[in-house]
């Protein structure tokens, strides 16, 4: 379903069968899959083998040795193994699997980390402060309400006004350091319309449980008509920590907010 081409210090993009972009949401769900079907695999063999060895080998069984003759002595190795054609066939699969998941983990990592595929990404600056995030579009328009087309990718610069925050969404496997003086990037892409809730996940002072905000995400032709409507005069409503700032550019105080800052 997934196909990858790398080149030198880059990761290409490549669509999935049906032509919807891989996000890094599939990418996680992905790796969690797999590791979650080779963890039961290798827990029920191991199982398996013990649970059989323990009923072949058990006290008083067909298999028991009969007094010391066939024990060996101190020093002594064990004969009628194969001379270790097991252990080295064992170590040799188990090496390739894991060489192979951490070569494939690495390569969805590299994905995520990139850029976003495809030349129309959106791009949106993000501020986060104490104790809320501003969201600047291409045209200058700050809000405090992150809003977004369905099943297009958005690329986030992340930076923050005052100390260190995190930026996540869940649902859409996105999350990144929002650090004071220094730029992180991220993106994601919101397939299905509806709203989510992006968190800080940095402990960030008094009101850190309360710095959220809404990611919205439109059907992409109400989205061109609502960025239509945006215009750098809505610049002067960024909000501050105190404040939220409503699409229409009006600004109310957060009344729960004012009982727990200083």
């Amino acid at each position: 379903m997934f196909e990858l081409s790398s080149s030198v210090g880059s990761v290409t993009a490549v669509l999935q069968a049906g032509g919807d972009v891989r996000t890094p949401a599939t990418e996680f769900e992905a790796i969690f899959r797999v590791f979650l079907v080779l963890g039961v695999l290798v827990g029920v063999v191991v199982l398996v083998y013990m649970t059989y060895n323990a009923v072949k080998f058990r006290a008083g069984g067909p298999n028991t040795a009969e007094g010391d003759a066939d024990r060996p002595r101190l020093g002594e190795l064990p004969t009628g193994s194969g001379g270790g054609r097991k252990l080295f066939l064992s170590f040799g699969l188990s090496a390739v699997i894991v060489l192979s998941l951490i070569a494939w983990t690495y390569s969805s990592l590299l994905y995520v980390e990139g850029d976003p595929p495809g030349d129309d990404a959106l791009d949106v600056e993000v501020e986060g402060y104490q104790w809320g995030w501003a969201f600047t579009y291409p045209n200058g328009y700050t809000d405090s309400t992150l809003r977004v087309p369905a099943d297009r990718p958005v690329r986030l610069t992340l930076t923050s006004r005052d100390v260190f925050h995190n930026f996540g969404v869940p649902e859409l496997r996105v999350k990144a350091d929002v650090i004071p003086g220094q730029e992180t990037d991220a993106w994601f892409v919101a397939e299905e319309p509806g709203t989510h809730t992006i968190n800080c996940y940095e402990l960030c002072g008094a009101g850190h449980s309360y710095m959220s905000a809404d990611l919205v995400v439109m059907e992409p032709d109400a989205y061109e008509t609502w960025y239509a409507g945006t215009d750098n005069s809505s610049e002067g409503s960024e909000p501050d920590g105190n404040e939220t700032t409503s699409a229409n550019g009006t600004t109310t105080a957060n009344a729960t907010l004012a009982g727990v800052l200083p």
